[in-house]
């Protein structure tokens, strides 16, 4: 039976030119000079990819896939879905072929698959610990590597957390900056709805109930509450009264987020999940 809480994986479309880009880089102009200066053009390799700590596993189907772009009869068995928590010792994918493709693409494999759950482990620790405290979901930002975005907000989402947009083309976030040139929240609300189509969601970053109030009574769909302490979140939580979606950003951590959490706003977003989130330690064992 598919697990449904699991997130499916990417089109090939989108993870193909990222994996490919990799492995180009790595391989350079030559190719692997020690694999195929070493190991026989007929040598056959088995073996898993194996985690040396606890953590939820994601980017399974980039690591398949830079084994495949080498050689399509290397054999990839991913024994743990993006999604899964795995223990230490436990294999995540089995890998059976040709012994050159699966050593040279390796690193590339392991630096996805070890970047991505660590992504997955960050956001799955901030989503247990805000759990028992309200009804919050985990969000990420835009503050992803350069050229990882959508693997990295694929293993926000194998953690248990939700995406914030995509890009700058997919919603308006309207900033402390675009405030000020604008000469104040309401006038940005205004020309941001006259400049943009009817489907899109319209936010305002708020930092203080004030402007907050400014930003309801213009009918901003979200507000971005920064860096607010709990019970002024919580007075603007009451503020809002269901009228608009309530975001709070700033200072997030395993330690504080239960906190704001209980403040019982909707969404709590954070950079540090992709930007810092630390790796999750995988390695390719011989079997």
């Amino acid at each position: 039976m598919t697990d449904t809480t699991l997130p499916p994986a990417l089109p090939r479309l989108l993870v193909e030119p990222i994996v490919r880009a990799a492995l180009l880089e790595d391989l350079g102009r030559a190719g692997d000079l020690t694999t195929d200066s070493i190991v026989p053009a007929d040598a056959r390799f088995s073996g898993a990819i194996v985690s040396r700590q606890a953590g939820t596993v994601a980017g399974t189907d980039a690591a398949a896939l830079a084994f495949a772009l080498l050689d399509s009869t290397v054999r990839v068995s991913v024994l743990r879905p993006n999604g899964s928590r795995v223990a230490p010792g436990e294999a995540v994918i089995a890998l059976d072929g040709p012994a050159r493709a699966i050593l040279s693409a390796e690193r590339v494999a392991l630096n996805l698959l070890c970047r991505l759950s660590g992504v997955a482990t960050a956001t799955a620790s901030l989503v247990e610990a805000a759990r028992p405290h309200g009804k919050a979901r985990i969000v990420c930002t835009r503050k992803t590597t350069p050229g990882l975005r959508s693997l990295e907000k694929h293993a926000v989402r194998a953690g248990g957390g939700s995406n914030h947009r995509f890009g700058l083309d997919d919603a308006v976030l309207i900033k402390d900056n675009h405030v000020a040139v604008a000469g104040g929240v309401a006038p940005a609300v205004r020309r941001a709805r006259a400049g943009v189509g009817h489907l899109v969601k319209i936010e305002v970053e708020v930092d203080t109930l004030a402007q907050l109030d400014e930003a309801l009574s213009v009918g901003a769909d979200a507000v971005l509450l920064d860096n607010m302490s709990p019970d002024t979140l919580r007075a603007a939580v009451a503020m809002i009264d269901g009228r608009a979606v309530s975001e709070a950003s700033g200072r997030i951590s395993r330690e504080t987020v239960g906190a704001v959490a209980a403040t019982g706003v909707d969404l709590i977003s954070t950079g540090w999940i992709t930007h810092s989130a630390p790796i999750v330690d995988l390695g390719l064992d011989v079997a």
